[in-house]
C-alpha cells in the first residue's frame, strides 16, 4: 500500500511551510522556521514535503486558499530540495522511490513553477544520487518531452525537457563516461537533435541549451552528429521564438572552437545571420548573444581573417550597437553629482588578492600570470571585462527554487555599466577587428567618428569616443595622423555636461596616452602630454562618482604607458592622490590604491624624495588606520604599501614598524582561525588572501630596509616571525604558500643570519614541496607557481648558506634532478630548479661530486636558456667545483660545458651584470681538461667554430 500522510501533522507542516514564506508576518515566519528546521528530524519528513508538493488541490484536512496552497507548495519543493542535499544519504530506499515517483507528477503540472520546482529536485536527487541512481529517469524524461506516447500534454513535455536540461548541465562530464560499454551522451545527443524539431518553442529551446551545455567538451556523440546539428541550427535560424535563435547563435558560436573547419564554408551565410540578430532592438539579449560570433571569430587564429570581405557590413552595425539604448539613456542620462553620498555596501565590488608574479632571475616563460586572467592581449583594459560565453550558458538560466536576483529584485534595474551589453560586446568585437585588420577597419570607422564626436546628441557622442578607444591598439598607426586634432577636442569633453560622456572619455584618453608620453619634441609634450595629463588627473576629483573611477582607471593606464617619463611631475601627481584620498569614499578608494602602486612601480626612488613622502605617506597610514583587519580593502592596501615601500627603500622605515606588527597580527589571526574552522565544520574557513596580501607586504619591506632594520623587525615579532612563516608554508592554499616561498627567499637574501636558527624547521618543509607529485591536477599552475618560487627561494639559501646546506643534501638533491629531468614542466621552473642545485653545490660540492654523472646533462640543457646574470654565476660556481673532482663523469656532454664557458666569456662585459668570479674555476678546468684530453684541438673542433676560437683566444690554448 503507498505511503499516506496523517492529517494532523500535515496540516501543521502545510502551515508553517505557508507561513515561511510570508513576509507580512515576521513574528510568524520566524516561528514557522523554527518548527520547520525542527521537523528535519522526523524520519517522514520528505515523504510529508513530496506529498504537499505533488498535490495539485488541497487535502482536505487543509483550509486553504489557491494563493496559500500555492506557496505551501512551493515551500514544501524548496525545503525538499535541500534536504535531499544535505542529507541524501539517509534517505532509506523505500522513502526515496516514493519521493521519485510522487516528483515525476510534478512535472506534469499545469503551473509552470510547480514545473520548474520538481524539475529543481529531480536534478537534486541526480546530482547526489548520480546517473545510475537512478536509470530509468534519461529514457522517462525524453519519453515525456517528445511526447511519444501522443499524448502528453504540451505542459508535461515543457516540463520534461526543463527538468531533462538541469540533468544535462549539472551532469555533463558524468553523461559522457563509459558504463559497461555503454556511454548514456551516445543515446541522450540524438534525442536532443530530435526534440529540437519540436513544435513546442520552449523544448527546442531548452533542447538547444541542452546541446550547447556539451559542446565544450567535445564529445564523441556530438562530433559524429554534428553535420546533423548544423542542418537543424540553419532550419531554427529563423525560428520565430527569440529564446531558440539566441541559442542557436550561441551554437554557432560554440562550434567555432571546436570545429572551426564546419563554420567557415558557411560564413557568408553566417555573417548576414548574426547581422540581422544583431539589429533586434526588440530583444537585446538576442543582439548580444549574435554580437559574440564577431568575438569569438575575431579571436580564432584560423578563421579571423575569413571575415576581412564582409567588414563593411559588419563594423557599421558594430558601430550602431554601441550607441545606448533607449531604456540605458532614461537611467543614464543626468548622472548626478554623487561624490559626497557614501557607497552602499552592495556598491562595492568584492576584491581578491592579486597573487605576485613568481619569483625568478630567469626567464618566466610558462608562468605568465596574464593567462590566468583569461583576458587577451589588448582586451583587458576595455570599459568592461568579457565574461565568456561558456560563463553566460551557465548563469543565466532559470533560477532554481524560485530564487530572486538580490541586485535586480522589485524597483530596482540593473545599471547598464556594471553588465556585459550589446554596447561593450560590440565595442570590444570592434577592437579584435581592427587588432586583425588594421587600416580597413579605421578606413569605414573616420566617417562614422567624423559625423559623430561632435554630435549635439550627447549618446551619440559617447559612442563615438568609445569607438575611437576601441579602435586604439589596432589603428594606432591609422589614427596617429589626426591624434594633434582629435586629443585637444578629447580633452575639451572631459568637461562634458553629461557624466557617461566624461567617462568614456577618460577611458579613450588613456588608450592614446602611449602616444602622448613618448612624443620627443618638448613643445609637442607640453601641447599634448601635459594637458592630457593634467585633464586626467582632474578628472579624478569630479563630483560623479563614475566619472572619478574612470579617471583613475584612465591615469593607472596613463602611468604604464609613459613610465618613467613621469618623474618629473610628481610633486603634481601625489598632490592629487593625497586630494583623492580625502574625497573619495570606499569603492573608488580601490582604484586610487592602484594609482599609486603603478607610480610607484615606475618611478620608483623617486618617489623617496621628503617631500613627496610627507605628502603620500601619512595620507595612507591615515586610510590604514581607518580600515580594519577584516576589511577586504585591506588586500588592495597592502599591495599598494608593498610597491611603495619597494620604492621608497630606506625612507619607508619610520613606518615600517606598526604596518610589520599588524601583518603578523592578521597572519595570527587567520591561521587561528583557519585552526578552529578545521575543528569544528559550524565556523567559516578564514579568507586566504589576507594571507597572502600580508605575507607579500612583509616580503616588501624586508627588501626596502637595510638589514639591521629588517632583522630587528623579525625579532621583535610575537608569535615568532619564522614559526609563522612556517605555518604558512604548508598551508593548503597555493596562493599563500607562494608568497610565503616568495618571503623565505627574500629571508635568505636580506636577513640569512636570523634565517640560519630555524633551517632544520623550514628546510624539511621546503624539500617536500619540492616534491612535483604534490602537485594536483587540477591545480598544475598555480602548484607550478609554488615549485617555481620553492626552487628559486632555495637556491637563495644555499648560495647563502653554503656548507649549512650539506644535512639537507640528501633530501634536496633527488627532488631537484627530478625537476630539472622533466619535460612537462614549465621552463621558469626547470630554469630555477638548475640554480638551485647549481648553488647547492657551492657548499655541498663533497656530497655531489659522484652524483656528477646523474645530472650534468640536464643542468647544463637547462641553463642554456638563462641569461647570464649573478644567479648564473654562482650556479655555475657549484657546479664547476664538483666538475673539478670529478672530470670524467663529464665524457658525455664535455661539449656542453665548453660551450657554456664560451658563452660565459662573450657574455664578460660591464652593461651585463656578470662577475668575474668564474674565470679562475673557468681557467681551472679548461686547463685541467687540456692534460687529461690526448688531442684537445680535435675534440675543440666539436664546438661551433666561433666559441672554439673565443677559447682558444681567452684561455691561450
Amino acid at each position: 500500500m503507498a505511503w499516506q500522510p496523517q492529517a494532523e501533522p500535515l496540516r501543521q507542516l502545510a502551515g508553517y511551510l505557508k507561513d515561511s514564506l510570508s513576509g507580512y508576518d515576521p513574528d510568524a515566519q520566524k516561528h514557522a522556521t523554527l518548527m520547520l528546521s525542527q521537523a528535519k528530524s522526523s524520519p517522514d519528513i520528505n515523504n510529508y514535503l513530496t506529498y504537499l508538493f505533488a498535490s495539485r488541490q488541497p487535502p482536505s484536512s487543509l483550509a486553504f486558499s489557491t494563493e496559500d496552497f500555492h506557496s505551501a507548495r512551493c515551500a514544501a519543493a524548496i525545503m525538499l530540495k535541500n534536504n535531499i542535499s544535505s542529507g541524501y544519504k539517509a534517505i532509506t530506499d523505500e522513502h526515496l522511490s516514493y519521493i521519485r515517483s510522487s516528483i515525476i507528477g510534478g512535472l506534469q503540472d499545469p503551473n509552470s513553477q510547480i514545473r520548474n520546482y520538481a524539475g529543481n529536485v529531480i536534478a537534486e536527487i541526480v546530482r547526489q544520487g548520480g546517473i545510475l541512481g537512478w536509470q530509468q529517469l534519461l529514457p522517462e524524461l525524453i519519453s515525456l518531452a517528445s511526447n511519444e506516447s501522443g499524448s502528453t500534454s504540451s505542459e508535461t513535455q515543457e516540463g520534461a525537457m526543463s527538468a531533462l536540461s538541469k540533468v544535462c548541465e549539472d551532469n555533463k562530464r558524468v553523461l559522457d563516461k563509459d558504463y559497461q560499454g555503454q556511454r548514456p551522451l551516445n543515446f541522450i545527443v540524438p534525442k536532443l537533435l530530435e526534440l529540437t524539431t519540436s513544435q513546442l518553442p520552449k523544448v527546442r529551446a531548452d533542447a538547444l541549451i541542452s546541446i550547447n551545455v556539451f559542446i565544450p567538451q567535445k564529445p564523441q556523440a556530438l562530433l559524429v552528429g554534428l553535420d546533423a546539428l548544423l542542418n537543424n541550427l540553419f532550419a531554427l535560424a529563423s525560428d520565430p521564438n527569440a529564446t531558440v535563435r539566441r541559442n542557436v547563435c550561441r551554437a554557432f558560436v560554440l562550434i567555432i572552437d571546436i570545429r572551426p573547419d564546419k563554420i567557415a564554408p558557411h560564413m557568408a551565410g553566417l555573417v548576414d545571420y548574426m547581422i540581422t540578430q544583431q539589429r533586434n532592438t526588440d530583444d537585446p539579449d538576442l543582439a548580444l548573444d549574435a554580437a559574440e560570433f564577431w568575438l569569438c571569430v575575431g579571436e580564432h587564429d584560423r578563421l579571423r581573417t575569413a571575415l576581412g570581405p564582409y567588414l563593411e557590413k559588419i563594423v557599421p552595425v558594430l558601430l550602431v550597437s554601441m550607441i545606448y539604448s533607449e531604456d540605458e539613456i532614461l537611467m543614464l542620462e543626468g548622472g548626478e553629482d554623487d561624490a559626497e553620498a557614501e557607497d552602499k555596501a552592495e556598491d562595492i565590488k568584492p576584491q581578491f588578492a592579486k597573487v605576485k608574479a613568481t619569483r625568478a632571475g630567469v626567464s618566466s616563460n610558462g608562468l605568465g600570470d596574464s593567462s590566468a586572467a583569461g583576458l587577451e592581449p589588448g582586451k583587458n583594459d576595455l570599459p568592461s571585462h568579457r565574461l565568456s560565453l561558456i560563463r553566460v550558458l551557465e548563469d543565466d538560466d532559470e533560477l532554481s527554487e524560485g530564487e530572486i536576483e538580490e541586485d535586480y529584485g522589485e524597483g530596482r534595474e540593473q545599471d547598464p555599466e556594471e553588465r556585459w551589453n550589446l554596447r561593450k560586446c560590440s565595442a570590444a568585437a570592434l577592437d579584435v577587428l581592427a587588432s586583425v585588420f588594421h587600416g580597413p577597419v579605421f578606413a569605414i570607422t573616420l566617417p562614422y567618428l567624423m559625423d559623430n564626436l561632435r554630435h549635439s546628441e550627447w549618446p551619440h557622442r559617447e559612442a563615438a569616443v568609445l569607438a575611437l578607444g576601441a579602435v586604439a591598439d589596432g589603428c594606432m598607426e591609422m589614427v596617429t595622423p589626426h591624434l594633434p586634432e582629435l586629443v585637444p577636442y578629447l580633452i575639451s569633453l572631459l568637461d562634458d555636461p553629461e557624466p557617461v560622456v566624461r567617462q568614456i572619455t577618460c577611458w579613450t584618453l588613456g588608450r592614446y596616452s602611449g602616444w602622448a608620453s613618448q612624443l620627443k619634441d618638448s613643445a609637442d609634450k607640453a601641447r599634448y602630454f601635459e594637458p592630457m595629463m593634467e585633464g586626467i588627473l582632474t578628472k579624478m576629483l569630479d563630483n560623479n562618482k563614475r566619472v572619478q573611477e574612470a579617471g583613475a582607471s584612465a591615469f593607472a593606464h596613463l602611468e604604464e604607458k609613459a613610465t618613467q617619463e613621469l618623474m618629473p611631475y610628481c610633486e603634481p601627481i601625489v598632490r592629487q592622490f593625497v586630494q583623492c584620498f580625502e574625497k573619495y569614499k570606499d569603492r573608488n578608494m580601490f582604484i586610487l590604491y592602484d594609482c599609486v602602486q603603478t607610480l610607484a612601480e615606475h618611478v620608483g626612488p623617486k618617489l623617496a624624495r621628503e617631500d613627496l613622502v610627507n605628502l603620500l605617506m601619512p595620507a595612507l597610514i591615515e586610510r590604514w588606520n581607518k580600515i580594519s583587519d577584516q576589511s577586504r580593502e585591506i588586500f588592495p592596501l597592502l599591495e599598494c604599501l608593498s610597491y611603495v615601500a619597494t620604492a621608497l627603500g630606506n625612507a619607508f622605515a619610520p613606518f615600517a614598524g606598526p604596518l610589520f606588527a599588524r601583518c603578523i597580527r592578521i597572519i595570527h589571526q587567520n591561521l587561528e582561525e583557519y585552526l578552529a574552522a578545521v575543528n569544528n565544520e559550524v565556523l567559516d574557513k578564514p579568507d586566504k588572501d589576507f594571507l597572502v596580501t600580508s605575507l607579500d607586504l612583509l616580503s616588501a619591506i624586508i627588501q626596502a630596509l637595510d638589514e639591521n632594520k629588517s632583522a630587528e623587525l623579525v625579532a621583535s615579532t610575537q608569535p615568532r616571525f619564522f614559526d609563522l612563516l612556517a605555518f604558512c608554508m604548508e598551508d593548503p592554499s597555493n596562493d599563500v604558500r607562494q608568497s610565503s616561498y616568495a618571503l623565505l627567499g627574500d629571508c635568505a637574501i636580506f636577513i640569512s643570519p636570523q634565517l640560519q636558527a630555524y633551517l632544520p624547521t623550514l628546510m624539511p618543509i621546503l624539500i617536500k614541496q619540492l616534491d612535483l607529485d604534490q602537485t594536483l591536477d587540477e591545480q598544475i599552475l598555480t602548484g607550478f607557481s609554488v615549485v617555481n618560487n620553492a626552487c628559486w627561494s632555495c637556491g637563495e639559501i644555499c648560495y647563502k648558506q653554503r656548507e649549512r646546506m650539506i644535512p639537507y643534501c640528501d633530501g634536496l638533491y633527488p627532488k631537484l634532478r627530478a625537476i630539472i629531468l622533466n619535460p612537462e614542466i614549465p621552463e621558469s621552473v626547470n630554469e630555477n630548479g638548475a640554480i638551485a642545485l647549481g648553488r647547492l653545490a657551492v657548499g655541498a660540492y663533497e656530497q655531489l661530486t659522484p652524483l656528477l654523472g646523474e645530472f650534468a646533462e640536464p643542468f647544463l640543457d637547462s641553463m642554456e636558456k638563462v641569461s647570464w646574470t649573478e644567479e648564473k654565476d654562482s650556479a655555475f660556481e657549484g657546479f664547476t667545483e664538483v666538475v673539478l673532482r670529478n672530470p670524467e663523469a663529464m665524457e658525455v656532454c664535455l661539449p656542453k660545458f665548453f660551450e657554456a664557458i664560451a658563452r660565459y666569456t662573450a657574455a664578460l662585459h660591464p652593461d651585463t651584470g656578470t662577475t668575474r668570479v668564474l674565470k679562475p674555476l673557468f681557467s681551472r678546468a679548461v686547463n685541467g681538461y687540456r692534460s687529461i684530453i690526448p688531442d684537445f684541438k680535435s675534440f675543440l673542433s666539436q664546438l661551433s667554430p666561433e666559441n672554439g676560437q673565443l677559447l682558444q683566444r681567452e684561455y691561450q690554448l
